[in-house]
């Protein structure tokens, strides 16, 4: 992914919470941001979509 562009996850706030970064196109990468030297995990967008809707409460995104 040489050209990501990162954001923090809304989640991630700067007085000790979770640092998450995000980076996302045809495939999400996500990372620690106090540890950007580990590398990331990536998956394909349509998988990470269906993750994130599913810790909404849903089980599948809708059509």
């Amino acid at each position: 992914m040489p050209t990501e562009q990162w954001h923090k996850s809304t989640y991630s706030h700067a007085h000790g919470g979770n640092r998450v970064e995000v980076s996302e196109g045809l495939r999400t990468a996500v990372r620690d941001s106090r540890h950007r030297h580990l590398g990331h995990l990536d998956f394909p967008a349509a998988e990470w979509a269906r993750f994130l809707y599913s810790l909404r409460g849903g089980v599948t995104p809708p059509a």
